[in-house]
């Protein structure tokens, strides 16, 4: 893999609750929502299990997930591709921590405080 070893931390505020987070984390429609630089690669499930292995595109970029955890308040996904590492998502009622590390030519932590921003975003945005 080429890029360099990357690991980044950020944890923020979020005017929700903890079972609204955890389902804009795992549930299809509301991911595709907010994650707005990333393509999903067709034929995804309604909600992410453990063991589920999908794709995402961050440009030209191919990222491969599996859900290694899922619990009511943590996922960790495995990546591989564009990024080598992990991603870890923890959550309560009011927050949200994103712990990302992994090796890649992406400048990861610009792309975690994104994803963060936009989650919060969405969340504080009365859905239609």
């Amino acid at each position: 893999m080429l890029g360099n070893f990357q690991q980044s931390q950020l944890r923020i505020e979020i005017e929700a609750s903890a079972d609204a987070i955890h389902d804009s984390l795992v549930h299809l429609k509301k991911l595709e929502k907010w994650l707005l630089v990333q393509r999903f690669s067709p034929g995804m499930p309604e909600e992410l299990f453990p063991g589920f292995q999908f794709t995402t595109w961050t440009g030209p970029v191919a990222i491969r997930h599996q859900v290694d955890i899922l619990k009511p308040n943590c996922l960790r996904l495995l990546l591989s591709g564009g990024i080598d590492g992990f991603h870890e998502w923890y959550w309560g009622e009011g927050w949200v921590q994103s712990c990302l590390e992994g090796v890649s030519i992406l400048p990861l932590n610009l792309g975690q405080t994104l994803s963060l921003l936009s989650l919060r975003q969405f969340l504080i945005t009365p859905q239609l």
